[in-house]
């Protein structure tokens, strides 16, 4: 069992095992094997404390990612109804407008038309008396 001990010293002495390091230094064979029972568990241990946090923050990163792209999302629908709105209401100003517009030329041109109509019957009249214009 020299090899088993010379493996744990190798094993000891490595940069990524200190947590072992302790356990090997002056220890027997069966106290070699309990110390890297133990030290292989202590690994685990760490190892699935580690990913359980890593698991808690993906988790928090996610809600919190989640959580802003869903007021991104409303900010920009009521940013797109405000425009909407907005645009509804200057067409529907210069809609009236329009239509006042239409409305104003359409009254003079009647006026202009039975002006005219009745100038054209005093005219009418006029030539067939031969008198003046009244």
């Amino acid at each position: 069992m020299a090899s088993l001990t010379t493996k744990l010293g190798a094993i000891a002495r490595t940069p990524t095992s200190r947590i072992f390091s302790r356990r090997f230094q002056g220890g027997s064979q069966h106290g070699g094997r309990d110390a890297l029972q133990q030290g292989a568990n202590e690994a685990r241990n760490t190892g699935e404390q580690v990913a359980n946090q890593a698991d808690d923050v993906a988790g928090k990163i996610s809600a919190t990612a989640q959580n802003v792209s869903e007021k991104a999302k409303q900010t920009v629908q009521d940013a797109w109804g405000t425009t909407k709105d907005t645009a509804q209401k200057a067409a529907d100003n210069v809609m009236g407008k329009a239509q006042e517009g239409k409305e104003c030329v359409m009254g003079k041109a009647q006026e202009s038309k039975e002006f005219v109509k009745e100038n054209a019957e005093r005219v009418k009249k006029s030539m067939n008396t031969k008198g003046p214009i009244n």
